[in-house]
């Protein structure tokens, strides 16, 4: 027998974290689809920042690599209330 995770009181709110090699420091397009960075997905925005900073910090070297977070909950549920 499993068992459940209990329920949390914080709503979940996904958000994806991913970044790659742009192609040009003027666009969003990246250079090559098949080597983005999945960093992984978040139950919160406040969690995804802290994975986001982490990524982007390891790269700051590199001006061509970008992370970005996405907010799935938004994309799942587009017309429920922001933040809800």
């Amino acid at each position: 027998m499993t068992s459940q995770p209990a329920p949390s009181a914080e709503p979940q709110l996904l958000h994806l974290v991913f970044g790659g090699r742009l192609a040009s420091l003027d666009s969003d397009r990246f250079a090559d689809l098949s080597k983005l960075d999945l960093v992984g997905i978040y139950p919160n925005y406040r969690t995804a920042y802290v994975a986001w900073k982490a990524s982007a910090q390891r790269t700051v070297d590199d001006a061509q690599m970008r992370y970005y977070i996405v907010h799935l909950h938004r994309l799942l549920q587009p017309d429920a209330p922001p933040g809800a």
